[in-house]
């Protein structure tokens, strides 16, 4: 219930589409890409699937439906050469200006989060 309240509240801000944002559509697009891959390596999803180390059945649920662990979309990205976008996950934040930068040196490293929201 109160993950749709926080999308609602998205959602109504300044007419703000999520569109491209949203999990659904960010695994969808991950699921195209990796098939796209594959079919530019000209690979059948079997030869993908025992490259990488990962059931049959986990492949083509993924790309019909782009549902995958985390561990086996790695295997797949591994099999398909495309590990170095998982670099930039979660990477260290962007400073846009040396203030922004100054005040990142004079803040504590903080080792857990104390906000709950």
């Amino acid at each position: 219930m109160k993950n749709i309240n926080i999308t609602a509240n998205i959602l109504s801000k300044n007419d703000f589409l999520l569109d491209d944002f949203n999990p659904g559509a960010i695994l969808r697009k991950i699921a195209e890409r990796v098939k796209r891959n594959r079919l530019e390596l000209n690979l059948s999803q079997s030869a993908l699937a025992t490259n990488a180390g990962v059931s049959l059945g986990s492949l083509k649920r993924f790309e019909q439906s782009a549902e995958i662990s985390l561990k086996h979309l790695v295997m797949l990205a591994v099999a398909l050469d495309t590990t170095s976008e998982f670099s930039l996950l979660f990477s260290q934040r962007q400073y846009h200006t040396i203030d922004e930068l100054l005040t990142k040196d004079k803040a504590k490293t903080a080792k857990r989060g104390r906000r709950n929201v």
